[in-house]
């Protein structure tokens, strides 16, 4: 795709791609970067967060004995704790999300388009950040099978984890660019160019 060529930019736009757990954000996010833009990850974000132990002190406080013995997360065992109890989830964005945002948003500085994939959009409010979202709705069986694939557990705690999430399936999305996941990879990919085509011809100008 070469919509780039002979055109200029003239903003800092902040794209957010997002989606339900198992809907194809990941899968998105690839094929724009296969465009040529950089797109960042809040998941690869917290994992370096995690990593460099930023919030450790404050989730052994709020969870109790989540440390391995070499003093790093036990991702699993925190995993099972939030995506089992609403409240125990909420505490863990609570902790996480507002220092991952930032740190993406922070990123996002280059004039042109600046894209993140950013798993909890809506639930922390965090698309008042944003200049364009693009939401991946997807069939629930579908993401139920991706999720069991990805993560290797049963078809019962994956409908258990997109319960916990936001409800896209009844909600309005009429401000923003929806992509429907419905096919295979290669319409996946047709579908994403065309809504990143017309975000272009949106923020950027002919020379």
């Amino acid at each position: 795709m070469s919509v780039k060529v002979g055109m200029k930019q003239s903003n800092n736009v902040k794209i957010a791609i997002t989606g339900g757990i198992g809907s194809g954000k990941s899968s998105v996010s690839d094929i724009v970067a296969n465009c040529g833009y950089k797109v960042l990850s809040c998941d690869k974000i917290y994992s370096e967060l995690l990593s460099q132990g930023v919030f450790n002190s404050a989730l052994t406080d709020a969870f109790g004995n989540i440390l391995l013995k070499d003093g790093s997360l036990d991702r699993k065992k925190l995993s099972a704790i939030v995506f089992s109890d609403s409240s125990a989830l909420k505490k863990l964005n609570e902790i996480t999300h507002p220092c991952i945002i930032q740190t993406a948003l922070g990123a996002m500085n280059k004039i042109g388009l600046n894209f993140c994939e950013v798993p909890l959009l809506f639930e922390n409010g965090f698309e008042r950040f944003f200049d364009v979202v693009i939401v991946i709705l997807r069939g629930a069986n579908e993401r139920i099978t991706a999720i069991t694939k990805r993560d290797g557990i049963n078809e019962e705690e994956a409908k258990k984890r997109i319960k916990q999430q936001f409800d896209y399936d009844n909600s309005g999305f009429a401000r923003y660019y929806v992509l429907h996941n419905y096919g295979d990879l290669a319409d996946l990919k047709s579908k994403t160019l065309e809504i990143l085509e017309k975000i272009e011809k949106k923020y950027f100008q002919k020379k």
